[in-house]
């Protein structure tokens, strides 16, 4: 057995999207048709493709700074290959590439099993939640105005150009969000819509000023007359203030033919779950979202914001980027920050995934410590952590790649 890793030749994509179908069971569509060859790196055994493997050039939102990363997508290898250890091949040569360049120091994916990729030093960074709820059900424990209105929108350029400067401001100081290309919008959040359904945008807008939209779909589906079967799913709700996220809720209450409202990748700081009279009926589920990896830990720290100042030494343990190995000294602070190998005794010692969880905000260190998912040799130090690595919001990621 000799494995070959390369990029697929623009001749072989054909072959690429039929090893996804085969993978995970779908139909074979182009819907990875904005992945270029050269953005792959696959693993052929004598010849033959037997792993498939993508990354997009993105841009993510890092607590308010943006950072570039490489989103892992079409991770695939076929039944026949497995247990042969391929994909970690790949993506140790990933990594390699990616510390070579010097430009992308985090690497992102959404995973069909985080088992698989928590072997490679991903971490989960945000979980995300799903809602499903009768629109009957949507009532607000305590009475509150609005006094903007929501408007649908068309598909025009103008329309359009009002959500994408929506997102922009609404993703601005988040952690998590990517920043949106356009093929996004096209073949994500605005395509696929039901035989029969709609895709529905609107606006919300106060003395002409737009302050949040959303996007959602309509899924018909046969019953009995008179019968409550129709679906609303949401593929996209952004908001600048609380009123224009009431008003949104307050549209879909009105939905009275429907049974369902759904919406999944729900950030985990969600205000609804605090605002509704009876918030068990939304039947909230939460489950891991994105994964992260960091590749380059002194670029990786330093790319970020921070909110409040301090000093933090930590050792890390990372047995397929080695370079990060040691210890480290962080200098934290709002006006900016500076990393450096040290010798001084760190005040944590954790893996890589550890620290991943804490640079996204996902847990602190404090949390870490009593997980078990650090080693703590200076306690005092675990409220710094806590205070430095804060972000302003829950880790979330509200888009698909």
């Amino acid at each position: 057995m000799a494995l070959e890793i390369r990029t697929v030749r623009p001749e072989e994509m054909q072959d690429f999207r039929h090893h996804l179908s085969i993978v995970f069971v779908t139909k074979e569509t182009p819907s990875n048709g904005v992945l270029r060859p050269e953005w792959t790196l696959c693993g052929f055994e004598d010849g033959v493709l037997a792993t498939t493997f993508g990354a997009y050039q993105l841009t993510m939102r890092f607590n308010g700074a943006a950072v570039p990363v490489s989103a892992i997508t079409a991770v695939a290898t076929l039944p026949i290959y497995r247990r042969k250890g391929h994909l970690r091949s790949i993506m140790t040569k990933h990594f390699q590439n990616l510390h070579e360049i010097g430009e992308r120091p985090i690497a992102i994916l959404l995973a069909s099993m985080a088992a698989i990729y928590q072997r490679y030093g991903y971490a989960i960074v945000c979980n995300s939640m799903q809602y499903n709820i009768d629109p009957r059900q949507i009532r607000f424990a305590f009475p509150k105005k609005t006094t903007g209105t929501l408007l649908h929108l068309s598909n025009s350029d103008a329309d359009f150009n009002v959500m994408a400067e929506l997102y922009r401001k609404f993703s601005d100081d988040k952690t998590g969000y990517l920043e949106r290309v356009k093929a996004e919008w096209d073949f994500v959040i605005m395509a696929n819509v039901p035989v029969g359904g709609q895709l529905i945008k609107a606006v919300y807008e106060e003395n002409g000023e737009p302050l949040g939209y959303v996007i959602y779909v309509t899924h018909p589906q046969k019953g009995t007359p008179f019968a409550t079967v129709h679906q609303l799913i949401i593929r996209d709700l952004v908001w600048l203030n609380i009123d224009a996220y009431r008003a949104i809720w307050e549209h879909f209450s009105c939905f009275d033919l429907f049974a369902t409202i759904s919406w999944g990748r729900v950030p985990t700081d969600d205000p609804l779950q605090h605002l509704l009279v009876e918030p068990r009926l939304l039947q909230a589920t939460m489950k891991d979202c994105l994964l992260g990896r960091i590749v380059d830990v002194d670029k990786a720290l330093t790319k970020r914001s921070y909110q409040e100042k301090g000093e933090l030494t930590f050792e890390v343990e990372d047995e397929i980027c080695t370079w990060n190995q040691g210890c480290w000294k962080l200098e934290a602070s709002p006006d900016g920050s500076h990393i450096a190998r040290t010798r001084e005794k760190p005040q944590l010692v954790m893996p890589v995934s550890t620290l991943a969880k804490l640079v996204f905000g996902q847990i602190s260190a404090t949390e870490a410590a009593r997980m078990g998912r650090l080693e703590v040799n200076e306690a005092s130090a675990l409220s710094v952590w806590d205070k430095v690595m804060k972000t302003l919001y829950a880790p979330a990621c509200a888009d698909s790649f």
